[in-house]
């Protein structure tokens, strides 16, 4: 879906949430002060969030959608980072208003007049929330939206929890048991929970979360099988929105290749990862040499290593320079490998001991994607 059909179709969505939701709001809050019930009146200040969640889904999107300029060159998309940021701020005040208000009520309770009315009333809102936040959802993952799936999910816990506000009235009409104000608490706390989760999800967006498995693993399959390119490793993405990376990865050719061909190859590559998947990468060059007999040797000896320790998972750009003798390798490493400088240097002893003429350049790292 090109990004400004997926900005729309987050700006449908969104509008449909707040019109739904303030109708939602004005009829619980109206029944709530009708009756003096504290957990109704929560429930319709909570859709009243909810409606200014989507409100602010709506004008992300909208933000997100401006087109690059030049203090902005990648684009506005972590716009919709900043809209889930100030979303999940203010899903916190109100699960946090909630809990006080509620706690109010337990000391100070007020008289509670409902009716099996009200019930039906609630029950019938909670269907219509919890079609709401499937939709919401459903959209959301569709379209990579964190805003959208933040509001959908809590859409759908508001009908879940729309049945202890159920059970709290029929508990007052049946055996005139008012439970209302620590319904109004429960509800707090299960807003709070909602806002964390928010905050925590976008703030891992901001300050840079690995990337996405299934884009990287297509990325390098799409290098991978590219012609002239030997292997394809050490990617790292940037987010710069939900539908645009711009980062780097390195590839290994053939030594003996010119650099005309390697241009060819690097260039029509490049073109293509952006108009297919929306990626502007940067490539870095390896130079090997896999069919010397010499590296051939060097791999086994390498492998041996690798082999008796656990947190090496892998390695690669190894090449032998002819004219400086030195051996170049990249480890790549779990994030349990206790010490890097410690497993340099015992790895530097192990190739001393085989190579002695040899000097090993070797570089540790982690995947970054």
């Amino acid at each position: 879906m090109e990004n400004t059909q997926r900005l729309k179709a987050i700006s449908r969505t969104s509008m449909i949430g707040i019109l739904v939701n303030v109708l939602i709001a004005t009829v619980k809050i109206v029944i709530g002060l009708a009756s003096s019930s504290l957990a109704i009146i929560s429930e319709g200040i909570n859709n009243a969030t909810d409606a200014g969640s989507a409100m602010l889904a709506f004008i992300g999107s909208k933000l997100a959608g401006k087109k690059p300029d030049k203090k902005h060159p990648f684009g506005h998309g972590r716009m919709e980072y900043i809209s889930a940021l100030v979303i999940g701020i203010l899903i916190l005040y109100a699960g946090f208003s909630l809990i006080v208000d509620s706690v109010k009520g337990i000391f100070t309770p007020s008289e509670l007049s409902v009716s099996v009315l009200s019930i039906f009333i609630i029950a019938f809102t909670a269907i219509i929330k919890f079609l709401l936040g499937i939709y919401t959802m459903f959209t959301g993952k569709k379209l990579d939206s964190t805003t959208l799936i933040a509001v959908g999910l809590d859409s759908r816990n508001d009908a879940f929890f729309s049945i202890l506000t159920i059970i709290s009235t029929a508990l007052f009409l049946v055996w005139h048991i008012s439970i209302d104000a620590y319904v109004g608490i429960v509800f707090g706390f299960v807003v709070l929970k909602s806002g964390i989760d928010t905050l925590k999800e976008t703030v891992d967006d901001l300050i840079g979360r690995a990337g996405k498995e299934e884009l990287a693993r297509k990325l390098y399959k799409e290098i991978r099988s590219t012609k002239g390119i030997i292997y394809a490793i050490d990617m790292i993405l940037h987010n710069y929105g939900p539908d645009f990376y711009s980062g780097s990865v390195n590839v290994e050719i053939d030594h003996d290749k010119t650099i005309g061909e390697i241009y060819e190859v690097i260039h029509g590559l490049q073109l293509r990862l952006m108009q297919e998947y929306k990626v502007a990468l940067v490539f870095g060059i390896y130079a090997v040499d896999n069919d010397h007999t010499e590296v051939k040797e060097l791999r086994k000896v390498i492998n041996e290593y690798i082999k008796a320790h656990e947190h090496i998972l892998s390695f690669h750009a190894l090449y032998l320079s002819p004219e400086t003798n030195k051996i170049y390798v990249d480890f790549l490493v779990d994030y349990d490998l206790p010490d890097w400088d410690a497993t340099s240097k015992d790895f530097k002893s192990y190739m001393k001991e085989r190579y002695p003429e040899n000097e090993v350049e070797l570089t540790i790292e982690t995947e970054f994607v």
